[in-house]
């Protein structure tokens, strides 16, 4: 049977991280990718709620997952899941526990979700997604690292530059008060600084 466009680009993001030069690594990724299921979100629907538990580990085929927080009766973006990204939750959804955030569709969204039984099963007796996973942990890791590091040591809009150069999709595709939050300045500031580097 003929994969459909969405799902090869499933299966070519999982492929991006493991190693599929066997017959068995090939079969085994297939088998995890079929193991997901696809949902849709409509704008502000939300992916869940804090103090909700997330039951869903997630990939993004269309659309954008803003993760946030309200403090002070204001939202802070903490993170944006673009097409082409895999989220969650990752403590509520892990341990079962409370959500202390909100991850909301900004955007429609069709995405591929697992649960955590599926999930903890083929970390456990799937060689590719268990390589897949830790893969794409360790560059969630690493990226993590750099933005808490640019927070502390960039300008607004040194941390402006550097997302044009490294993501700029997210520029095209993300409304500017998100981008302003995210990237921990007023939006009226970013406006001043989009029109003095663009």
């Amino acid at each position: 049977m003929k994969s459909t466009n969405s799902e090869s680009s499933f299966l070519e993001y999982l492929q991006l991280f493991v190693d599929c030069k066997t017959d068995q690594m090939v079969r085994e990724i297939n088998f995890a990718k079929n193991s997901f299921a696809i949902s849709h979100l409509k704008k502000n629907d939300f992916f869940v709620k804090e103090g909700e538990v997330c039951q869903h580990f997630c990939f993004v085929e269309s659309g954008i997952l803003q993760h946030s927080i309200l403090t002070d009766d204001e939202e802070k973006t903490s993170y944006l899941a673009l097409r082409n990204s895999v989220t969650t939750s990752l403590n509520s959804f892990l341990f079962q526990k409370p959500s202390r955030k909100n991850i909301k569709a900004i955007a429609d969204c069709k995405l591929w979700i697992v649960d955590l039984k599926t999930f903890k099963n083929l970390i456990e007796n799937n060689k590719a997604f268990h390589q897949f996973y830790y893969n794409v942990i360790e560059k969630q890791i690493c990226l993590i690292d750099d933005y808490r590091i640019d927070l502390l040591t960039l300008t607004p809009e040194e941390r402006y530059k550097k997302l044009l150069a490294t993501e700029p999709k997210l520029l095209q595709e993300v409304p500017l008060h998100y981008l302003a939050s995210f990237l921990g300045i007023s939006s009226r500031h970013m406006s001043r600084i989009r029109k003095n580097i663009n």
